[in-house]
């Protein structure tokens, strides 16, 4: 990422704790630091969705395993029902981690949740069969899951303030663009693994022992991440209001109090963004081969390609908010999914592979126009003291609701309605509510960031 030294944030010299309402830190950040925040932001996540990938696209090998007495499509439907369970628990996260995050400090935060995250998904990898411990298996599983999704619920908040926070004023979006693109890596690498294992290995194989290794690689990446982590300083501002003793000691009752309007907005932007993601990245797979007959190779190989060109367009994304601002680029995805869901669900039901391969890469484009802008303006629109929290609370409730449970509903609307198009229709949803909220919401690319 382009980098450069001598960008820092004003505060005239001699300025009053209280004056720092509107100022960013006047902290100059060197070159190596803010690599090794982008690094340190990018990992967390990666692991994250990587794990997440796994499940989603090794989710028919997991339902046989965990629920072999099933039919395939109930099977199927507990396997998304145990992912989207271990969803509830996020907002719970969410308050934890945003009181450590905007109390102790943003990197003790996110050195914790990294740690307890990769464990849990490493201890996925040596949960027995159910042919060989029954229904403890698929409890093990969820609880596994539920440590999990306490555990993420701080890292996709976390690291977005802790880029916006460390970045140079004019170079948010394009900084923050790294979280969303951490996620499509963890994808990508989860998608590709999971094609690879699919296409070397049989049925049997991949039953008994061949889809615990991907779990399996949590750990190290996990302590890696663990590791740069514990080598950074807070960022700026967080270090300014410690050092003033201007942190809060309730940030969640001050974000319900104070600022419950903004999370109210917030919670309707993030919404689109907890829907298409779980449905374009990560259920995807699972739709093209179990509902549309798509080959699981073709399925994971069209799948790969699109993650692919979404981490181009995620920059691409941040650097344009940085340029017309938040609200202009939010507003445009959401308009995009109202129009071009529907027909281009229809598209993929050609069953053409080169035909499904553009319309991904095309939802997935218009989901970088709300996944690229999106972290930057939660981390915007809330004051420093409360920025973890609010961003982590309603980040995390919209994700509880609709993002975790997206696959499962997609999944049971079709069983329901009979339509292959249910899920575009689901989509269009989400997007008329964040075309709302973010409607409703202030511009805030060309402000300082606010300490209260």
């Amino acid at each position: 990422m382009p980098q450069r030294d001598d960008e820092r944030a004003s505060v005239p010299k001699g300025a009053s704790p209280t004056s720092l309402d509107e100022m960013s830190a006047p902290v100059t950040v060197d070159r190596s630091t803010r690599r090794r925040v982008v690094a340190a932001s990018f990992i967390g996540n990666f692991v994250e969705w990587f794990d997440y990938a796994v499940y989603g696209y090794l989710a028919v090998t997991i339902a046989a395993v965990f629920f072999p007495e099933s039919d395939p499509q109930t099977g199927l439907l507990l396997t998304f029902a145990l992912f989207a369970i271990s969803f509830l628990v996020r907002p719970i996260g969410g308050f934890v981690w945003g009181h450590i995050g905007d109390k102790v400090g943003r990197r003790t935060a996110l050195s914790l949740s990294i740690l307890i995250m990769s464990g849990a998904t490493f201890c996925i990898a040596l949960i027995p069969s159910y042919a060989i411990i029954g229904i403890w298996a698929p409890i093990l599983l969820l609880l596994l899951r539920v440590v999990q999704g306490f555990s993420a619920s701080g890292e996709y908040a976390g690291a977005s303030a802790f880029l916006v926070e460390y970045a140079p004023e004019k170079k948010r979006g394009l900084y923050a663009a790294v979280v969303p693109a951490s996620t499509a890596a963890g994808l990508l690498l989860g998608s590709l693994i999971a094609g690879l294992l699919t296409t070397l290995l049989d049925d049997d194989a991949m039953s008994s022992w061949g889809w615990r290794l991907p779990f399996l690689l949590a750990a190290p990446m996990g302590l890696i991440g663990r590791y740069i982590r514990t080598k950074l300083e807070d960022t700026p501002v967080f270090r300014e209001l410690a050092a003033e003793d201007e942190t809060i000691k309730a940030p969640v009752a001050s974000l319900f109090r104070l600022h419950w309007r903004l999370l109210v907005r917030a919670g309707g932007a993030v919404l689109l963004n907890a829907v298409g993601f779980y449905v374009i990245l990560s259920y995807m797979p699972t739709y093209l081969s179990a509902e549309l007959g798509l080959g699981a190779t073709e399925s994971f190989l069209a799948t790969t390609i699109a993650l692919i060109t979404y981490i181009g367009f995620i920059f691409l994304t941040g650097a344009l908010s940085d340029r017309y601002g938040r609200k202009k680029v939010l507003i445009s995805a959401s308009v995009t999914f109202i129009l071009l869901t529907v027909p281009a669900f229809a598209l993929l039901g050609t069953g053409n592979f080169l035909i499904i391969v553009l319309v991904q890469i095309l939802l997935g484009a218009m989901l970088t126009l709300n996944d690229g802008t999106l972290p930057c303006f939660l981390a915007e629109m809330f004051p420093t003291r409360v920025r973890y929290t609010g961003f982590a609370v309603s980040f995390n409730l919209a994700n509880a609701i609709f993002g975790g449970t997206a696959p499962f509903v997609a999944t049971f609307l079709i069983a329901t309605s009979g339509s292959d198009l249910a899920p575009a229709w689901y989509l269009v949803a989400a997007a008329v509510v964040s075309l709302i909220a973010v409607a409703l919401s202030r511009e805030t690319s060309a402000e300082p960031l606010r300490h209260e």
